[in-house]
């Protein structure tokens, strides 16, 4: 038996379908798409829950428990949502504050919660499209003050925190945090690679030898993902299943206007992952060895 390697599919996200045309947008039709991967070799699901008339996210916890009582009602996997985000019309600023984990309180006190999105720093998001055509990005604000009642969040309704690592300083105030933070469980590093934007690195070798080493200085007990946004993960599939790490590909992560559905990209990462002498771990097995893993606080 090869490597056993947690598959997280990403089913939607802040692109609308005029540029990711096979994005799920109802309810029932991310429900189906969520299930359609974890039997295609997901263990973990994440999703955005929109408004099916603008076809624009929003956060409403009904929504999200909806989705997440639908895939589990099927198929078992860990199902987590995102956190409020966007910036307002005539802002470069993303949401702040804790109004932006608003749903994830409500999930959380449902006993729906079993991972977080606390995203440990801020960034610029542009793509290289927008610069060329002269238009702006945004900043996407994670302070200080916001990642700390993430982190409590978490610590309250036992969930594990997923760090989306956009560039390497997350990695450092992410573990700094989780050691300040008694009674959290060890939080998932998941390393942030683009093709078409400009924040972190590209999809490299080089870039994840240098996040590997960051994790073995900084957080060695914890585990890691590679993922990104407009990005093919594909070559670092092989580097990371044989280095112990983990994947997430999905429409929210794959490259702007993309002709292929979930189930499509989920497939070809389950076959490059066994490929590699791994193979795709269930949620079972997630859950198992995240329960080995000791609180950050304890190491």
């Amino acid at each position: 038996m090869g490597n056993r390697t947690w598959l997280e599919v990403a089913l939607n996200g802040g692109l609308p379908r005029a540029l990711q045309p096979h994005v799920p947008v109802s309810v029932d039709e991310i429900v189906a798409d969520g299930i359609a991967a974890v039997k295609a070799g997901a263990a973990i699901v994440h999703l955005h829950a929109y408004d099916e008339a603008t076809g624009r996210q929003k956060d409403d916890p009904d929504l999200y428990a909806r989705v997440i009582e639908g895939i589990k009602s099927k198929v078992d996997a860990i199902v987590y949502p995102t956190v409020k985000g966007g910036a307002a019309p005539g802002s470069e600023l993303t949401a702040m504050g804790k109004d932006r984990y608003s749903a994830i309180e409500v999930l959380g006190a449902r006993g729906l919660l079993e991972w977080s999105v606390v995203d440990p720093g801020s960034t610029n998001i542009t793509t290289y499209r927008a610069i060329k055509e002269g238009r702006r990005g945004s900043v996407y604000m994670n302070t200080e003050s916001d990642v700390r009642y993430g982190l409590e969040l978490a610590v309250q309704h036992g969930a594990h925190p997923s760090y989306a690592i956009y560039e390497p300083g997350y990695l450092r105030l992410g573990a700094a945090l989780a050691a300040r933070s008694p009674g959290l469980k060890t939080p998932i590093y998941r390393f942030m690679f683009s093709d078409g934007m400009t924040f972190n690195y590209p999809p490299r070798a080089y870039a994840l030898d240098a996040y590997i080493a960051m994790m073995q200085e900084f957080a060695p007990a914890a585990p890691w993902m590679i993922a990104g946004l407009a990005v093919d993960i594909r070559p670092l599939i092989a580097k990371t299943v044989a280095a112990g790490g983990h994947v997430r590909v999905g429409l929210e992560d794959a490259a702007i206007g993309i002709d292929k559905t979930n189930v499509a990209l989920v497939e070809d990462a389950a076959r490059r992952i066994a490929q590699a002498g791994g193979e795709p771990a269930t949620a079972a097995e997630v859950r198992a060895a995240l329960a080995r893993i000791p609180s950050p606080a304890e190491e």
